[in-house]
């Protein structure tokens, strides 16, 4: 196996381009429970897989089974945190409070120190607001980041799931005000939902902020086990995350040009889905889940997989669907002049 490493946006920090996601430690509720359940046990030996194949980066989040996460993993990495990267978010509920939510300079500061004491560290290497909180100043959220950042407690961070419009005016008021811009965007993006690339990809490369990619498999859709001829139970992660539809016409589309590729070259369709992402532009890592770890080994090889670029073209017909306004009228007048990145972006 051999794993790449780019760097994170324009920071100094390298990561995998395959990182290991952990919304499966713990399994803290009914909606976690459909992720997974690993006990600390199954997590030291998942971390120990990762990081025999070079998968030094592990992403989490303090919201994941409230709080639970963090602390399976920070049991599993015990004695090894030197080997490692530490990626963790905040800004999701905690409590029934008024407090327990949101991304207020002093709840980023607590929830801070709280995924420290969680992780059994003094450091967390990319830290992230996990949503955009539209009831705080974004300066405040950025002075209460700089402080973090002076006081050692985090290396870098980043956003997730924030709008364009977001992200652009939380880096041009870091940049107005002299503070810290944030190094990475984790977003949603996979074959079977690829809203990504209509703008928040050309704002990363404009930017030089890496995405940073969560659920590259479309919510277990694209693990193999779903397809035209191959139905799965009803009350699946696959067949009932609501915040990961799509037409099943459409599905089965993506799913039937996979099972040819895997046919064709011996790759899963798993590994195919990734190694699709990984060829993507913007993207710094795509955040792998699994529930064992023959499942983990499995995805990992997606890092030594070079597609061609026929291949990628015919994963790019079978996904590809007409972008919402005003970003199929950008392509059908103005493709021509635009940079190649986001020709390419709006190029279905």
């Amino acid at each position: 196996m051999n794993m790449k490493y780019r760097s994170l946006g324009n920071s100094d920090l390298v990561i995998p381009v395959l990182a290991l996601g952990t919304a499966t430690f713990g399994g803290g509720n009914d909606f976690f429970k459909k992720w997974g359940q690993t006990d600390a046990k199954e997590a030291s030996e998942l971390v120990s897989v990762a990081l025999d194949a070079g998968c030094n980066l592990f992403d989490t989040a303090d919201a994941y089974s409230s709080g639970l996460s963090e602390e399976i993993l920070g049991q599993a990495i015990a004695g090894r945190r030197d080997e490692l990267l530490i990626a963790t978010k905040t800004g999701l509920r905690m409590g029934p409070g008024d407090g327990d939510i949101g991304a207020s300079g002093e709840r980023i500061i607590r929830a801070c120190e709280a995924s420290l004491r969680r992780l059994g560290t003094e450091h967390i290497d990319l830290y992230q607001l996990h949503a955009f909180d539209a009831l705080t100043p974004v300066e405040e959220m950025l002075w209460a980041l700089e402080r973090l950042l002076g006081d050692g407690k985090i290396g870098q961070y980043g956003v997730s799931n924030f709008s364009g419009w977001h992200l652009m005016k939380m880096l041009g008021l870091a940049d107005q005000h002299h503070l810290p811009r944030p190094v990475s965007h984790q977003v949603y993006y996979s074959l079977v939902d690829r809203e990504t690339e209509w703008e928040l990809m050309p704002l990363a490369l404009d930017q030089n902020v890496s995405s940073l990619i969560w659920s590259p498999l479309a919510g277990a859709k694209l693990t193999g086990k779903l397809g035209r001829n191959k139905p799965v139970p009803e009350d699946s992660r696959a067949a009932t995350d609501a915040s990961m539809t799509t037409d099943r016409e459409r599905l089965y589309k993506i799913t039937d040009e996979l099972e040819k590729l895997s046919q064709e070259t011996g790759h899963t369709i798993a590994q195919l889905s990734l190694a699709w992402l990984l060829a993507r532009p913007s993207v710094g890592s795509v955040i792998v889940g699994a529930r064992n770890a023959d499942q983990l080994r499995d995805n990992l090889l997606a890092s030594s997989i070079q597609l061609e670029a026929e291949q990628i073209a015919r994963l790019d017909a079978a996904s590809a669907r007409r972008p919402i306004y005003p970003y199929w009228h950008q392509a059908a007048v103005y493709s021509e002049r635009n940079p190649a990145p986001i020709t390419l972006a709006l190029s279905y």
